[in-house]
């Protein structure tokens, strides 16, 4: 059993080396890089890039935006998804042509999906023109702050059928029998959710939240093939300022923002985890 064991390292080394050469070695040279001035000689000057860069506008405002995105797209998705995934469970065999309509534009390339989301958000598109039915002005969605709107529907259309794929393989660990039960005892669909299903899934709720918390930050594209590089300030997020600032060859703003953010995530993380193990504990 030991030789087999020993064995593994050979198929893992590979994969560990990568790892090591193209993520661990970078990840730890940036931070040596974000403490330095930036000059030929590489001077040390510790936390000054940090401060100048908190202190900095545009930041402010990439980093206000991006959490605000986040923690606005974040419970849409995981709601969704769960509710979705519990609708699906009960189609039983006949659900897996749904799962696999959700799972679609998670498979398509986002600029496909950004030319139909332009479409239909334009101002003679599909949204206006039922607005006007509706007795309702024409709202600019893509020249305005109102871009946030199509943006977080956008990010929830797109990552929503993965998250319920997940959910839905966490469900098919779950007996029926307490269903059953449940439901002799009086507990509506509301009520079984709150103290069956969601109990017995914990594990795979929280790395469902986890994950569209992370997919979340990712909205940059979206809003870059759309308001560009410098959009208007409501959708100016830190991915904007960092890929402004890595065009402009200032490195060391964009290893402390990259760096910042890491932090902020982590200690996030961590909170979640803790309040996750607290939670368990006290049950």
């Amino acid at each position: 059993m030991f030789v087999k064991k020993k064995s593994l390292w050979l198929f893992l080394l590979p994969g560990l080396a990568g790892l090591m050469v193209f993520h661990l070695v970078p990840f730890i040279g940036g931070i040596y890089f974000s403490l330095t001035d930036g000059t030929i000689n590489n001077n040390l000057v510790w936390f000054e890039n940090y401060k100048r860069l908190w202190a900095n506008q545009a930041f402010q405002q990439g980093l206000k935006n991006s959490l605000e995105l986040s923690l606005m797209s974040t419970p849409i998705i995981f709601l969704f998804s769960f509710i979705l995934a519990v609708m699906l469970k009960s189609l039983r065999e006949r659900s897996l042509p749904y799962r696999n309509i959700l799972l679609m534009p998670y498979l398509v390339p986002s600029s496909a999906l950004l030319i139909i989301w332009m479409v239909i958000f334009d101002y003679g598109g599909i949204v206006n023109r039922l607005l006007v039915g509706l007795g309702l002005e024409r709202v600019m969605w893509l020249e305005s702050g109102a871009l946030r709107v199509p943006i977080i529907l956008l990010y929830v259309w797109k990552n929503v059928g993965f998250s319920v794929v997940i959910f839905s393989a966490a469900l098919q660990s779950v007996p029926d029998e307490y269903y059953e039960f449940a439901m002799l005892e009086g507990a509506g669909p509301i009520r079984q959710a709150r103290s069956i299903t969601l109990p017995l899934i914990l594990p795979t709720a929280f790395l469902v939240f986890v994950l569209a918390w992370v997919n979340a930050f990712k909205i940059f594209k979206e809003v870059y093939f759309i308001g560009g590089a410098y959009p208007r300030d409501e959708v100016y997020t830190l991915q904007h300022f960092m890929n402004n600032r890595f065009s402009k060859l200032e490195y060391q703003d964009v290893t402390a923002a990259a760096y910042s953010f890491a932090l902020i995530v982590l200690v996030f993380f961590a909170l979640l985890y803790l309040s996750r193990g607290v939670r368990g504990d006290d049950r």
